[in-house]
Parts: C-alpha cells; structure tokens; sequence
C-alpha cells in the first residue's frame, strides 16, 4: 500500500511540473512583453509620424522673426521654424526631418482638417471659439493688435482713422479686436481684408488704405523709415501650436515640449536670438 501510494505521489509530481512548463511556454518572454508594452505607449498619431520619418508643419513665410522665406535664398528661418524643428528632434530624433507647409491666416485651419499637416505654428491666436475646432498648446508668445500708418499722414491712434481705411489679414483676430475697441470710442472705419501681409503693406504704400493692422511684433518685420507703429494694443494675442481635434496624442506632446522649454529657460532664449519683444 505505502509503494502504490509512493508511485502516486510521483504521478502527481511529474503531471504538475508538466503544466507549469506548459504555461511557461505560453508567456512571453520579459523583453517581448516590455517591448510590447513600449509599442502600445507610443500614441497612434505619434506613431503615424514616426512611421513616416517626417514633421509635417504649417508655418508662415511673409512674418520676419516668426516664419520668413528668404526670396533670394530660398531658407525659411524665424522663431516658429525653430519650435518646429525642436519638435522634430523629440519626436523623430533629428531637427531636420520637417516638411514646411505655406499656410496663411485663412488656410492653416483647413490644411489641419485635411490632415495635409500635422501641427501648425503660424502666429496661430488662440481663442475660445478657436478650441472649438483644434487643439491648443499653452500660449509660447504674448501680443497685441496694433497699427501701422505712414508717418506723413499726422495719424495719431484709433481716433484718428474715424472714416479711414484699415487693411487686415483674412480670417485674422485683428477685425474683430478693431471693432470692438471703434464701438466703444464710437466711431468707423473700413475695414478690408487681404490674403497676405505683403498686399496690405503694399496698399499702404501704395494709398490704397490708411493702416495696416495686425499682432504688433509682425508689424515690426514690415517697419520701414516712411512708417511708424502706434503704441497702442488692442485684444492680446496669445499664440499657441494648433493640431487636429482628435490627435491628443500630437497635442499632449506639443504642449510638454513647450513646458519644457519655458521651465529650462531656451523659450526665452528662442525669443531673444530672434529680437522679438
């Protein structure tokens, strides 16, 4: 009795350690399972990036110190190109892998929503009604709408341009920010909308309109000796980087990369490389 009770015992033994090989064999190994965990932390439209080996951003090429495509070069430099290529390198591992895209007040919204480019940086205001549509980072630069007017033309402030002509960018904050402040003075002006920077300064130049308004530091990069910037502000203007509603993952990393360079400091030395007050 005690030799078949023996014998039995060492069934059991042998059946059990057969089992416990055979779940050993079916768990995968601890490289495999942090490696797989590693895969499933990295964001879908991260990893869209990543995959594709290239940033695609949305920047302006007509704002001097933010985004400027120089015609005799050909080189896009400023402020927001190097933000885009500092998310370049964070998320890909080299600054240089960014796509440009041309984008202006009224066409950086759409080039989002058709995913033509996965963030935009582009002196993008960032408004209640705006983070309706994307998301926004935490403001990386603050201003105001001002104004621009000939010097000769004895034009003083707001005021002053009662009945004038005022040139404005196409979908831009500044309309807005204009009527508000002509209400509360009570007064008018016209205000027509351009495509681009260069055509309102041009119907400056040219007569066509009475001033140019929009954020203060872009019309620093359109200062000439014949014009002079008024010091009032009006509506501050709060830039951040804009993705596409439903890439939280974009917009998380955007808005820690710019955590980061604010709490490090290089924020500050971005703005003061490119003299931007």
């Amino acid at each position: 009795m005690k030799k078949v009770t023996t014998c039995f015992l060492a069934i059991l033994f042998c059946i059990g350690m057969l089992a416990v090989a055979g779940c050993g064999a079916d768990k995968p190994a601890a490289s495999d399972a942090a490696s797989a965990s590693g895969s499933a932390a990295v964001p879908a439209d991260i990893k869209a990036i990543k995959d594709r080996g290239v940033l695609k951003v949305g920047i302006k090429v007509d704002v001097p110190k933010f985004g400027f495509k120089d015609p005799n070069t050909g080189e896009t430099s400023g402020m927001e190109i190097d933000l885009a290529k500092q998310l370049a390198q964070e998320i890909l591992g080299d600054a240089s892998k960014v796509e440009f895209e041309s984008v202006t007040a009224k066409t950086r919204g759409p080039l989002l929503d058709n995913g033509e480019v996965d963030y935009v940086i582009a002196t993008f205001t960032i408004t209640d009604e705006r983070k309706k549509s994307y998301n926004f980072t935490e403001p990386y630069f603050k201003d105001g709408v001002a104004l621009m007017v000939k010097k000769a033309s004895g034009i003083q402030g707001l005021a002053d341009l009662n009945g004038k002509k005022i040139g404005v960018a196409q979908s831009a904050t500044s309309k807005k920010a204009l009527e508000s402040a002509m209400k509360e003075k009570n007064m008018k002006a016209d205000i027509l909308e351009f495509g681009t920077y260069p055509e309102i300064k041009t119907a400056l130049d040219s007569g066509r309109i009475d001033c140019f308004s929009v954020d203060g530091a872009i019309l620093a990069g359109y200062l000439d000796d014949s014009t002079v910037i008024l010091p009032e502000r009006y509506d501050p203007q709060l830039y951040g980087i804009a993705s596409k509603k439903g890439n939280d993952g974009l917009a998380k990393f955007a808005n820690d990369t710019i955590a980061k360079l604010q709490s490090s400091g290089e924020m500050d030395k971005i703005i003061e490389k490119w003299g931007l007050k």
